[in-house]
């Protein structure tokens, strides 16, 4: 059984408990890993308090990914912590474009709209992962989380679909530069799952129809499959294994027609 038992994670993008970032939080908790926990701002404080506190061995931080300042400021506050001036893990699950940019045709996509898509779901990887390197004495493990529409057009997608490729590719050039440190950084491809977040992503139920009818395993993936990968990837069963983009989906990303 894999265990994280001494070891400490910080995970951005816990939303709300339907996030696939909170799945990814419970496996690593259940894992025994000690977690620092982000939410956005002040707004999202009492439930992201409540739901962390949950999990006994997790803290909650303020953090809003697009603010270089407060990058800082919460891996400055983890370095002077107790327990936490040493790092072993980090996934970034977070996301985020303009609701006008995922409606309409990709082709009227703003200019705005494109850069905060990038802003929010590309950039702050490179941020938060550059804020945590100092911490990773003994090496660790980057993980994002990305979707098959970084590879292939999903209709409705749209900015986030090319947010997401240069995600993949920010992952493979970050593995270059962090593997001198043995730190690896890889992406978890998950299917459709029913979140918040992707029901602002066109017909939601549609998708999941299709993928679970078209899949080779013809269901759609659950988010604590997803946190199980994770917490492989944070293992030293995954030692060898940087800048991959691991598909957690049951098969879809394997059929052509």
């Amino acid at each position: 059984m894999l265990t994280m038992q001494g070891k400490n994670a910080v995970i951005f993008g816990v939303a709300n408990k339907r996030s696939i970032a909170w799945a990814i939080a419970q496996r690593l908790s259940e894992a025994g890993a000690r977690l620092a926990i982000t939410y956005q701002n002040e707004r999202l404080k009492a439930e992201a308090h409540d739901l962390i506190g949950s999990l006994g061995n997790a803290e909650a931080f303020q953090c809003d990914v697009s603010s270089d300042a407060e990058i800082d400021q919460l891996f400055a506050q983890l370095q002077n912590k107790d327990g936490f001036g040493r790092l072993d893990a980090l996934v970034h699950s977070v996301a985020f474009a303009p609701a006008p940019e995922m409606h309409g045709d990709f082709l009227n996509t703003s200019r705005e709209g494109f850069r905060i898509a990038h802003d929010v779901s590309v950039y702050s990887l490179i941020g938060v992962t550059r804020a945590a390197a100092p911490l990773m004495t003994n090496g660790g493990s980057v993980i994002t989380l990305t979707y098959f529409g970084a590879e292939k057009v999903v209709p409705g997608y749209n900015v986030m679909g090319v947010a997401k490729a240069a995600l993949e590719a920010s992952t493979r050039y970050l593995a270059w530069d962090l593997g001198k440190d043995n730190i690896r950084v890889n992406a978890i491809s998950a299917g459709p799952i029913s979140t918040l977040a992707a029901r602002g992503v066109g017909n939601l139920s549609t998708m999941l129809k299709h993928h679970a009818d078209r899949a080779p395993l013809r269901r759609n993936v659950e988010a604590r499959e997803v946190g199980n990968v994770t917490l492989f990837l944070c293992s030293p069963l995954a030692s060898a294994i940087t800048g991959e983009v691991l598909h957690v989906d049951c098969g879809y990303n394997i059929m052509a027609f």
